[in-house]
């Protein structure tokens, strides 16, 4: 059995539908909720999320990060170190904390996160026999902009999700509006999309079914490699206008910028890959806009 189906398992709809849902503040929109979720490691998904989220704060959005890989990489890449991290995303799932009490600031301007610890390894097993063990995050983050009026309303939430299909990948796809996917541009990429595919009905049939896939976003793409321009045809051809316009070039500025703790776009605003992420972040909002005019 895979661990989403595992993690899935005796989750009758039912079931589901009787659990409490937290309470939302009349008047105030939630935020929307993207999970950047891949079920391979090495294909970008931290880097999206930390330079999405600044992209989207540089254009004027209010982003909250939520850190849900005990590798901590997103919080590391954001300049948070390990001990600054004395509430996690761990104290929120397991109930210990409201997400609010988590979040700490970034060097970014309107960009917050919720960091994660490597507590977030036992997470199944201490959580794993709850009834409501996969709906977690979308009852912490259900009151999050039910905050005073100082306190900043998040338009958007990026949730940077663990390279398997675990109990904590499940908690974000039910608590997402959306997935977002980045796909490196290599051999394999098409074999492991089908797989999250497959995950991402399985959430929608038994957990969220408004669940959508928002775009996949091609990364570390090489126009010198002939590999690379086959590949993005080939998933342009599979996913149709799901495949994001902009592509994420191989880029040595934004590889370097995470052991600065600092996203590339702070670290370097004028390379090839900050430029591409300011026009996934334009292009992401004008499919928020098209979605609501829909």
């Amino acid at each position: 059995m895979s661990e989403v189906a595992s993690s899935l398992q005796a989750f009758p709809a039912a079931e589901i539908s009787s659990l409490p849902r937290a309470p939302q503040l009349a008047g105030v929109p939630p935020p929307r909720v993207l999970a950047v979720a891949n079920q391979k490691g090495g294909v970008g998904k931290t880097t999206t999320a930390i330079n999405l989220g600044t992209a989207l704060a540089a254009i004027g959005e209010d982003v909250l990060i939520i850190d849900l890989d005990p590798q901590g990489n997103a919080s590391t890449g954001l300049g948070i170190d390990r001990k600054s991290r004395s509430r996690s995303t761990y104290d929120v799932l397991a109930g210990e904390i409201a997400l609010r009490d988590a979040i700490v600031p970034t060097a970014v301007p309107r960009l917050s996160l919720a960091p994660s610890t490597l507590d977030l390894t036992g997470f199944e097993l201490e959580i794993g026999q709850s009834h409501d063990r996969a709906l977690r995050l979308r009852n912490a983050l259900a009151p999050l902009n039910a905050s005073a009026p100082e306190q900043a309303h998040y338009a958007y939430v990026l949730i940077d999700c663990p390279p398997s299909l675990n109990l904590l990948t499940v908690n974000a796809m039910a608590a997402a509006n959306a997935i977002l996917v980045p796909l490196q541009c290599e051999f394999f990429a098409l074999e492991g999309l089908s797989q999250l595919l497959k995950t991402v009905e399985s959430v929608r049939e038994q957990l969220n079914p408004d669940l959508t896939i928002h775009g996949v976003v091609l990364t570390m793409y090489d126009s010198r490699n002939n590999l690379s321009t086959q590949v993005v045809a080939d998933v342009r051809q599979f996913m149709g206008s799901k495949v994001n316009d902009t592509v994420i070039p191989r880029n040595v500025r934004v590889s370097e910028a995470p052991s600065y703790g600092k996203p590339v776009l702070v670290y370097d605003l004028k390379c090839s890959g900050s430029e591409a992420y300011l026009r996934l972040a334009t292009e992401i909002i004008q499919r928020e806009k098209e979605l609501r005019a829909a």
